[in-house]
Order: structure tokens, then sequence, then C-alpha cells
């Protein structure tokens, strides 16, 4: 079985196919953007490495969101779910956490099988 890598660059990749499993690394928003601007901007992001991966958003499995603060947690919440398949919603966790710059208030990871 071989490992597919998308997007690779020299620290990580966007996203990895192992068998019929799809990793993807944590996605960001835009700088400037809010927070939910950004999380239009992390699923648009989505969107387009699950397409590379030979999947979509209906196969998701799991997600990890990860807010700098939790007093964005409706606004991101907002724009999740116009996004997500309602019939295949995913296992999810949110939680806070000091993110990689202050610039960024909302991280997704995301796990999905191709099928």
């Amino acid at each position: 079985m071989s490992i597919q890598r998308i997007k690779p660059g020299t620290r990580m990749s966007q996203a990895v196919v192992f068998g019929d499993m799809v990793y993807l690394s944590g996605q960001v928003g835009n700088a400037g953007e809010n927070p939910a601007e950004q999380t239009k901007t992390i699923l648009a992001k989505v969107d387009e490495l699950l397409a590379a991966a030979g999947t979509s958003k209906s196969n998701v499995l799991k997600a990890e969101i990860w807010l700098s603060s939790m007093q964005y947690f409706g606004e991101m919440n907002a724009v999740w779910d116009a996004w997500i398949d309602p019939v295949n919603p995913p296992a999810r966790a949110t939680g806070e956490s000091k993110l990689a710059t202050s610039d960024f208030y909302v991280e997704i990871m995301i796990t999905a099988a191709k099928i």
C-alpha cells in the first residue's frame, strides 16, 4: 500500500492519503479575516484537499477544531453548520488553544474516508 502526499512542503504535507484514509493537516484562514471568514476560507481549503484526495465532505469521519478563544464558537458554528453534510455529520471535538500566531482564530483538522 502506498502513501500519497498532497501539497507536500519542507515541514509538512497539507494532506496524506494511506489506503482508504485521508488525513488533513491543520488548516487556517488568512490574517485579517474575522473568525467567520477564516472558517469559510478553511472549509474551502478542506473541500479542495478532499477533492484532490478523491473524496468529499460527505465522507469526513472526524473534525478537530481549535479556536483561539471560545468566544468565536458561535461564529465558527454558523459557517460550519452551513457547510457540513447534514446527512453525514462527522464526529467532532472543539477546544480552545493558543494558535500559531495571534492572527489566527480558527484551525481545523480533518480525517476522512475514501469510499
